[in-house]
């Protein structure tokens, strides 16, 4: 699995996830574009993002389902907020039967913190038969956990002025 920043356009962070060897996925059924708690516990995509140096965080889990969350915290797993966000993200699940597949994800650029951003993508995995698996670039500790402030790293510089 890989994954990274597409780009950024005018009013959107968009983002690509590579699934390779996709066809035992277990996909949740199509939910249309909704708030919706509880999607990391099947197959799902996610952002964790913040302003560079800052505490507070956001995470964003995206579905294939079209389904999304989107959470402030103030520190490590502390005071979890649902984040207004005024456009729904779009998400684009593409594979079918093929043994590669791409998600695609735009989230609104105004629900963002400020930039330069730190952060990082992960996934879950749910196949088939059940095995979940958690990827991320970075799981410093024994088991997963996201939210670790070790996975955090630059995401992007600041835009320059023109």
């Amino acid at each position: 699995m890989s994954a990274g920043l597409v780009t950024l356009e005018h009013d959107w962070l968009v983002l690509r996830w590579r699934v390779t060897d996709a066809r035992g996925l277990l996909l949740p059924r199509f939910a249309g574009r909704r708030r919706a708690d509880g999607l990391w516990r099947t197959t799902c995509f996610e952002l964790f993002i913040r302003t560079a140096g800052d505490r507070s965080y956001q995470e964003w889990n995206l579905s294939p389902s079209q389904a999304f969350a989107a959470y402030a915290f103030s520190g490590t797993r502390r005071d979890r907020q649902d984040l207004p966000v005024a456009a729904t993200p779009v998400c684009t699940w593409r594979g079918g039967s093929t043994r590669t597949a791409l998600f695609d994800a735009a989230i609104p650029r105004a629900a963002l913190p400020a930039p330069p951003w730190e952060g990082h993508v992960t996934a879950v995995l749910e196949e088939q038969n059940g095995v979940v698996t958690h990827w991320a670039v970075v799981h410093p500790a024994p088991h997963p956990d996201f939210h670790d402030p070790a996975c955090f790293a630059p995401l992007l510089a600041a835009p320059r002025p023109a």
